[in-house]
């Protein structure tokens, strides 16, 4: 596996190229430098509503890679931060040519990231201490589980899910076992003997207990026979047979108590939103950890514009924005 520092993105050869820009901005690039038009100018974004940053350091290394050397400043606000509606989080001053071009890739940046930021953040809140795990990337394209992990994380997940977030990220990344797994060997305590078997020791024992039999029977069989090696169990019951609940829950930390088996975690999963994870809280169910896929990786993006504020150090603005530099105290120079 190829080792990566986190927060190492890599800007790909078609954001670079102008391919994943909107046609409308290739096309004034051309016009413009054909007229030899190539003012110095300021251009602010600004969040649409309230939401959780994201996506910021990507756009810094973009921006780092386009902008020249000399006679450039970038002006932005720290990845993570609660930013408010209209905030202005990203000031670019440069010449136009040297960055127009990317407009369409930095507000998708910020779009996606924060959404998927924004997203965890309420799990994170709704959660009130309990880890989160983002679980979304079976739900996007590959080609951005990676980002989308970061994301999460950069809301308050504790952890994701895969290799490509943990190269972003950073962090220690989480898993259990899948009910394919448990459907092949065909029997859960074998899976999990077979899991302690051949995973190495740092990696937690933790038993997917909802496939064959009542899930209580199962947490006490698995915990029987890992005994002290088995961290947790998980419960992702389908929603066809009732799905997770905190009374169940209640249940099995019961039935492992009783059975000495203290030390076992219960993991949750399957549909897990902020109002789910806040009816669990609400009964003091006995959760370690929330697993969150579809609510995260569905997020709806975060509104961001771009605009043209100052032309040459005349202030400019297209009608209904304010022109010049908006302050923001707030703001940091990056770059």
């Amino acid at each position: 596996m190829t080792t990566t520092t986190p927060g190492d993105f890599e800007i790909g050869r078609s954001v670079l190229t102008g391919y994943t820009a909107d046609n409308e901005l290739n096309r004034s690039l051309t016009i413009l430098r054909n007229e030899g038009v190539n003012p110095e100018v300021i251009v602010e974004f600004t969040a649409e509503r309230a939401s959780v940053l994201c996506g910021i350091n990507e756009v810094k290394k973009l921006l780092d890679r386009v902008l020249p050397e000399t006679g450039r400043e970038v002006w932005a606000l720290d990845e993570g931060v609660a930013v408010n509606a209209r905030e202005v989080v990203l000031r670019i001053r440069g010449p136009y040519a040297s960055f127009g071009l990317f407009e369409t890739a930095m507000l998708g940046t910020l779009a996606s990231c924060s959404g998927w930021a924004t997203a965890a953040s309420e799990c994170v809140d709704a959660g009130e201490g309990i880890p989160i795990v983002a679980y979304g990337a079976r739900h996007v394209h590959p080609e951005v589980v990676g980002v989308m992990d970061y994301s999460a994380v950069t809301g308050g997940c504790a952890s994701s899910s895969t290799i490509a977030g943990q190269q972003l990220h950073g962090l220690t990344i989480s898993g259990t076992m899948p009910h394919s797994l448990v459907l092949l060997m065909g029997d859960t305590v074998r899976s999990i003997l077979a899991f302690d078997k051949h995973m190495p020791p740092e990696v937690p024992r933790v038993a997917l207990v909802d496939t064959f039999k009542d899930e209580a029977e199962e947490a006490v069989d698995v915990a029987k026979a890992l005994r002290e090696r088995l961290r947790g169990i998980r419960l992702d019951t389908p929603k066809e047979r009732g799905g997770v609940t905190p009374e169940l829950v209640h249940e099995i930390r019961a039935r492992l108590d009783q059975s000495g088996y203290n030390q076992v975690d219960i993991f949750v999963s399957g549909g897990i939103t902020p109002d789910r994870i806040r009816a669990f809280v609400e009964v003091d169910a006995p959760v370690s950890v929330f697993a969150v896929g579809y609510y995260i990786s569905a997020a709806s993006p975060i509104s961001f514009t771009a605009d043209i504020k100052q032309i040459d150090g005349v202030d400019i603005a297209k009608r209904g924005r304010v022109p010049g530099v908006t302050l923001n105290a707030r703001l940091s120079q990056v770059l």
